[in-house]
């Protein structure tokens, strides 16, 4: 039908007349409450916002030569972190003559991979990066 038929029929019936592809031969259009449509749409938008969970990284920094109850201090830390539902990011930083005993620094890591292994799994395994080691650590899902 004409536009100008459709036009009066949606404002016969109080109502808009919203073209769904202008484009098209002939354009297709819809009579609707248009005002009504936008609040549930940003209704819908809105409640999809509020169901997404942003995962945050965590840092956790050891030491080469860390002591038992520092470590578990760290421990505690990302296991509290991981549990809140973020990504733990484990990184060692080698100062000096530290660089020559890069295997301690696996061993460390190992060792806290192996202490979270309950409720985290290992996302990146630990890698020298220049005077860094890292390991990223990212909570186990539930299926």
């Amino acid at each position: 039908m004409s536009s100008e038929k459709a036009f009066n029929i949606a404002v016969e019936s109080n109502l808009d007349l919203v073209k769904i592809a202008p484009q098209a031969k002939p354009p297709v259009c819809k009579v609707m409450d248009y005002g009504k449509y936008r609040f549930e749409q940003a209704k819908r938008e809105k409640e999809n916002k509020k169901n997404q969970r942003t995962i945050d990284i965590k840092e956790v920094r050891l030491s080469l030569n860390i002591d038992v109850h520092d470590f578990n201090t760290k421990l505690n830390n990302a296991l509290k972190f991981i549990k809140k539902g973020d990504k733990v990011k484990v990184s060692i930083r080698f100062r000096g003559r530290e660089m020559g005993h890069p295997e301690q620094g696996y061993n460390t890591m190992k060792r806290f991979a192996d202490a979270c292994e309950e409720v985290a799994v290992v996302e990146k395994p630990a890698k020298l990066e220049g005077r860094n080691m890292l390991m990223f650590l990212a909570p186990k899902t539930n299926k």
